[in-house]
């Protein structure tokens, strides 16, 4: 796991400019550092040092050195593919990042393919004066990059492009609106303006100052009605196998432990030494004693740590240092702290994302089996019920008519939607012009005349997984210079999971039925039952409280935040949230993490490094 960064540009002092950017994300890579550069090209690699300890340093060359890699991630089939690479290439380590430079001298641009695992590489081969980089099938690992006259830049942290002469900082304003809806950047441009993101199972090739994006994966769902119990037994068999590849480590690996089945299944087939939870001193919210249940049933280590209010306030700048672009969801600062409290042992940790958008685990699921009756009604009179009643005060029952009174690709944007459309224009000072079907709609398309499930599940693992659950899980263990490994985000795992029907994913009782089953088979405990919590956070009551409220309000108050959002409907939310009048923790929290981070960002304001 590392850090890696580069430019093509005809930039005289490159091996200066290229050191400044690797340093701004040595926190990716503390354990070594490497540089290539050439009258083309610069290349950067910070190294956390997994497999091959010894040889396994970056930039790495082929035999005559006519290409040259820097990768960040994990090649899980590395072995098996080093097998079919040495009847044509000779190896000089025994670790994955030469797999991929001989690889892609064997194969081309379909390298990715043939990869299972994590990863984002680039690749410079000198002869065809080409760059070629690639990110994995579900973007589990980050690549941005930025074309401005003639420079191309990539990185796997937006902030290596601060120390660039070419990179010109814009904030993009357009981007406030749906970040307000999807509480992150749904897009695939961020809020630098004009970096962007390499979308998960693309390449990018650079030629001669032409760059092009080609796809090599699909997000497919194609369900298939089979025997239950054998798919069951395939996917436990398949979530064994996973965990194996996700164990391969010259180093110790960990895991993170929360209550629920998702790290509960992995742990147990794991059977790590080591296991990590976080919690709170509120009951309600601490997961701590759930996970030692499970440890001692294991017999293997559990810490945990308990978070205060004040560590939790006091960090939030730092995260949103770490996270590159403004996010509000709360659990990215416990998965900081956890990944802080792993980090004093182990340099790996496996960790449970992804169980819910591939299995179908989120609770509103659930709404497309238990009111099926509802939508019997005919669409022109729920659709009537649904505008009445949106311009109504709120009342218990009110979301759900408006809701299931709109089409499903009308209306949904994943599970944590925090501001409508409407809302937005209440609360913005600045323009808003993209709609957030615009961003949805091409998603809809890719599962059209599947069920409202499969459906909801495309959305989530597009723009829920991949542009927040992964980037938080990236940063956040990155920030303390430890990989992160999920093993349920895997080709071979997606590949089952795809095919499952509505009724092995969701029933009136339960969620993630297929797996709730396979890992029942495994976990000694009953943890397989647990209904969904998430990282679990006490912040709707913290906002309530004198402190907090005021850390919020006088960010509300300072000048900057006229020239977007409306200061006095922001107070009004907060007031109403501490006075219990209505439950808007999530509007206010979303603002106030987008203020923090525009702080660090655009107005340089330091932050205290804890």
């Amino acid at each position: 796991m590392c850090g890696i960064v580069g430019f093509a540009s005809k930039e005289k002092n490159k091996k200066q400019i290229i050191k400044k950017m690797a340093d701004r994300i040595k926190h990716r890579g503390p354990d070594g550092e490497g540089y290539y550069t050439d009258d083309f090209v610069a290349l950067g690699h910070r190294r956390l040092s997994i497999i091959d300890l010894a040889a396994g340093s970056q930039p790495m060359y082929n035999e005559d050195e006519t290409k040259v890699i820097v990768f960040n991630g994990e090649i899980y089939n590395y072995i098996e593919l080093k097998d079919e690479l040495k009847k044509n290439h000779e190896f000089k380590t025994s670790c994955d990042t030469e797999v991929l430079i001989h690889g892609y001298e064997e194969w081309g641009v379909e390298l990715p393919k043939k990869l299972r695992g994590m990863f984002a590489f680039a690749i410079w081969d000198k002869e065809n004066q080409t760059l070629f980089c690639a990110r994995d099938h579900f973007g589990i690992k980050p690549f941005y990059y930025y074309e401005c006259e003639g420079t191309l830049l990539f990185a796997s942290e937006i902030k290596s492009f601060l120390e660039h002469p070419a990179f010109k900082k814009e904030l993009n304003k357009e981007l406030i609106g749906p970040y307000l809806s999807f509480s992150f950047t749904p897009t695939t441009e961020t809020f630098f303006k004009g970096v962007y993101r390499l979308d998960p199972g693309c390449t990018l090739t650079y030629h001669e100052g032409e760059l092009k994006i080609n796809r090599y994966y699909n997000i497919t769902f194609n369900a298939k009605e089979k025997d239950f119990d054998k798919t069951v037994f395939n996917i436990n068999e398949t979530m064994k196998d996973s965990v194996n590849h996700h164990m391969l480590s010259d180093v110790e690996v960990g895991s993170f432990l929360s209550s629920g089945i998702d790290s509960s299944y992995i742990v147990t087939l794991a059977k790590p030494d080591k296991t990590y939870t976080v919690g709170y001193d509120n009951p309600k919210y601490n997961e701590i004693e759930y996970a030692e249940d499970l440890a001692n049933c294991l017999n293997i280590k559990n810490t945990s740590k308990k978070i205060t209010k004040e560590e939790y306030k006091n960090i939030v700048p730092k995260i949103l240092y770490h996270m590159d672009e403004p996010s509000s969801d709360p659990a990215a600062i416990m998965l900081y702290f956890v990944s802080e409290l792993a980090s004093q042992d182990v340099k790996v940790v496996l960790s449970g994302e992804g169980a819910d958008e591939f299995f179908g685990g989120y609770n509103n699921y659930r709404e497309e089996v238990d009111l099926k009756w509802y939508n019997k009604i005919p669409y022109p009179f729920r659709r009537f019920a649904a505008i009445f009643f949106s311009i109504l005060p709120e009342f218990p029952g009110r979301n759900f008519i408006v809701r299931r009174g709109t089409k499903l690709e009308t209306d949904y944007i994943g599970v944590n939607k925090v501001y409508s459309e409407r809302e937005r224009k209440k609360v913005l000072n600045c323009k808003d012009t993209i709609k957030n079907k615009e961003l949805t709609q091409p998603i809809f398309e890719t599962v059209k005349g599947k069920d409202n499930i499969t459906k909801k599940q495309a959305i989530d693992i597009h723009f829920w997984l991949i542009k927040d659950i992964l980037q938080k899980a990236d940063r956040m263990t990155m920030a303390n210079s430890i990989e992160g490994r999920v093993p349920f985000i895997d080709k071979e795992v997606f590949k089952i999971a795809s095919t499952l029907t509505e009724r092995e994913k969701v029933t009136k009782e339960n969620t993630k039925i297929a797996l709730r089953e396979a890992a029942k088979k495994e976990i000694p405990n009953e943890s397989y039952k647990k209904k969904k919590l998430g990282f679990p956070v006490p912040l709707r009551e913290w906002l309530r409280e004198d402190d907090f409220y005021n850390e919020v309000k006088n960010t509300f108050k300072q000048d900057y935040v006229k020239e977007y959002f409306n200061q006095d409907y922001l107070i009004k939310l907060l007031d109403e949230h501490k006075n219990h009048k209505k439950d808007t923790y999530k509007k206010v929290w979303t603002v106030y993490c987008f203020l923090k981070w525009y702080e660090i960002f655009f107005l340089e304001k330091e932050y205290n490094e804890i």
